[in-house]
């Protein structure tokens, strides 16, 4: 199997209980769980990086064919700001340019996953061509496209302009509880699923952080749901957690074309994603 993986990487500073550490962040957390994840497979990353830290992300990156790992200056910088568990405070510097799609090889791939790690990642025209380009399965984690760029770098909530026309070339798209209430003109999240899959999009995935996640679908021309509770674990880790749900819901979904089971995967992973440092006892799940 052979699947493309698109967005930035970044660097994060971390600030939680007054103390800030800084590690490889972005898409790095997708590409680190779907390495200890997937067996059998190829994959190949779209992304930018920066010669300066590239050995915070060497570790995982080397495990990827680098046909499109493309160097640049420098990538973002993130400063994220814990309070407990909730939604965290997010701010960027050096918002770079949107990655070089490498359209006239899309054909090569089993499948296509997309984290809008900042936002930029790619604009709307891009996945219009991806799409023209590639028939198979696109997953979208829309991420940060859910948060506008603001003063002094802030990213705060807002409805996402045109939203119907990305979901128009999507096959699934990820959100969590917050990012749910950017894509559509509603609040309700029964109206919001209808409104996306009406568009052709196949799954609204919504993860609930504790409580689990739903994954809503159009059956015979009924709104139709699937919930996963969450597992119980003792939090140590809060970030990254939406990255290792995407990668494992996508890996099995493509491998399998299982809804059901990919969930339960899906849920599981992230949930011992939140209970170690580091990703490599997601084989177990």
């Amino acid at each position: 199997m052979k699947l493309l993986v698109i967005g930035h990487s970044v660097e994060d500073h971390i600030i939680s209980d007054q103390k800030e550490i800084i590690k490889p962040g972005g898409i790095y957390y997708t590409i680190s769980a779907l390495t200890s994840l997937a067996q059998d497979t190829e994959f190949l990353l779209c992304t930018f990086a920066e010669k300066e830290n590239y050995s915070l992300f060497s570790g995982v990156y080397d495990k990827c064919t680098p046909d499109f790992i493309s160097y640049v200056d420098s990538i973002p910088k993130v400063l994220l700001t814990i309070h407990g568990m909730n939604e965290r405070d997010e701010r960027y510097n050096n918002v770079i340019r949107n990655l070089e799609i490498p359209y006239a090889r899309l054909k090569e791939f089993d499948g296509i996953l997309i984290n809008m790690i900042t936002g930029f990642d790619i604009e709307l025209n891009q996945i219009k061509k991806i799409r023209e380009n590639f028939k198979g399965i696109i997953y979208m984690d829309v991420h940060t496209l859910s948060r506008g760029l603001g003063h002094h770098g802030h990213r705060g909530f807002r409805k996402i302009d045109h939203f119907n026309e990305w979901a128009k070339c999507l096959d699934i798209i990820q959100v969590n509880e917050h990012e749910v209430n950017t894509i559509t003109s509603y609040n309700e999240e029964k109206q919001i699923a209808r409104e996306i899959l009406a568009g052709g999009t196949k799954q609204l995935i919504i993860t609930k952080g504790e409580v689990g996640a739903k994954l809503y679908y159009m059956q015979n021309d009924e709104l139709n749901f699937l919930f996963q509770s969450a597992v119980k674990v003792e939090a140590v880790n809060k970030i990254g957690l939406g990255d290792v749900f995407g990668a494992a819901y996508f890996y099995n979904y493509i491998k399998s074309g299982c809804s059901f089971s990919s969930l339960n995967v899906a849920v599981n992973a992230s949930g011992l994603a939140a209970g170690v440092n580091g990703l490599s006892k997601l084989k177990s799940v």
